[in-house]
């Protein structure tokens, strides 16, 4: 399928699903099941298996005080940052020891997704033992430093015989959508493996460390819009939304900027297409639309998975949460119930051809062992 140059203003699938939860939150009452529920004086832990600053934990302390707000009992809501091996021990931890009491739950992202599609051997966790009860899609931008005199996308062909550096949580985390990006874009990249967060790959650039980045969309409102607009980075394009068709179109938080297609076809000539195309578009929408995943852990009962829901489904129509969403997320809409469950379903699932591609290549060029 070739990237769609669509540059519609919104998103057809996000508006859809917007739709279906506040209908949701309109038709479905509170129910008897989760009524049994109160977690009054319980504090409950918001596991995020990043470091501080990046998009994830944005994300969950911004939903936490609504959590707080609507969940039975009003219970304290604590973020609890468990970073490294690009979130799978965050992830791990939770798998073995979350007990099904309502008392933990977990944010993951893509760099928890990717490494449980990829067959990664350090991963002890299974998205099907887990129970969703809200999924968010999000966006990304990249950029670079202005230190190669790039102005806009346009000017990629400039860094031919450049080395550019990266800071990386790790080959099959979130990052390895840039990792395909540039390659695709024919971009000398040199990967720094490491980094405990998107935040901390951000400071990396900050100090010069390295020369091209990209952040989830809240964490990029937040923390590189700053440096934009100052001059010490220049956006490229963003990852971009897909539409009821499944075509890549531009993201409406960030309509100027082309996304990750057009910049490929801006740069090499041509619309991307092919085996590479396809396997890089399946990690993309696992990664981006379909990339935060809000869960309970194994053996919850159906009357605490009732009783998040419900909170969900009332937050979602809350006036503060959505006057602030757009500034805090970038205008993404959060969902449950079925629209959550396609989203979990489609941020978890990927073809075998696709997945021993992408196997593949990270083996021999960045000696992953799976």
């Amino acid at each position: 399928m070739r990237a769609t140059l669509n540059k519609q203003p919104m998103n057809t699938i996000l508006k859809g699903l917007a739709g279906l939860a506040a209908s949701a939150a309109l038709i479905l009452p509170a129910t008897a099941t989760a009524q049994k529920v109160d977690f009054a004086g319980k504090t409950i832990e918001f596991v995020i298996p990043f470091g501080v600053g990046g998009g994830s934990d944005v994300w969950a302390r911004f939903n936490a005080p609504f959590l707080t707000k609507y969940l039975p009992g009003n219970p304290n809501v604590v973020v609890k940052n468990v970073p490294g091996g690009g979130s799978t021990i965050g992830a791990n931890q939770f798998a073995a020891s979350a007990k099904p009491d309502g008392l933990t739950i977990m944010g993951t992202s893509g760099s928890t997704q990717f490494p449980y599609l990829l067959g990664d051997k350090r991963v002890r966790y299974d998205y099907k033992d887990w129970n969703m009860i809200m999924a968010a899609p999000t966006g990304g931008v990249a950029y670079i430093s202005p230190k190669f005199g790039v102005k806009s996308v346009k000017d990629l062909g400039k860094l031919k015989g450049q080395k550019l550096v990266y800071a990386s949580q790790g080959a099959t985390s979130l990052d390895l959508v840039p990792i395909l990006a540039f390659r695709q874009l024919g971009l000398d990249v040199q990967h720094v493996f490491g980094m405990k967060s998107r935040g901390e790959g951000r400071l990396a650039f900050e100090r010069g460390e390295a020369t091209i980045d990209y952040q989830t969309s809240s964490a990029y409102l937040k923390n590189s819009m700053p440096l934009v607009k100052e001059g010490k980075a220049v956006p490229l394009f963003s990852w971009g939304v897909t539409d009821a068709n499944g075509n890549l179109i531009r993201d409406p938080a960030f309509p100027d900027l082309p996304h990750v297609g057009e910049a490929i076809e801006i740069v090499t000539g041509k619309a991307p297409s092919g085996k590479e195309w396809e396997a890089f578009k399946a990690f993309l929408i696992a990664g981006f639309p379909a990339q935060k995943l809000l869960v309970l852990p194994k053996g919850t009962s159906k009357e605490i998975v009732e009783a998040y829901r419900q909170a969900i489904r009332q937050m979602l129509n809350d006036p503060e949460y959505k006057k602030g969403v757009s500034k805090a997320l970038g205008g993404y809409n959060q969902v449950t119930d079925k629209a959550g469950d396609a989203l979990y379903r489609e941020g978890t699932t990927i073809s075998p051809e696709a997945r021993e591609l992408v196997r593949q290549y990270l083996i021999k060029n960045h000696n992953v062992k799976f």
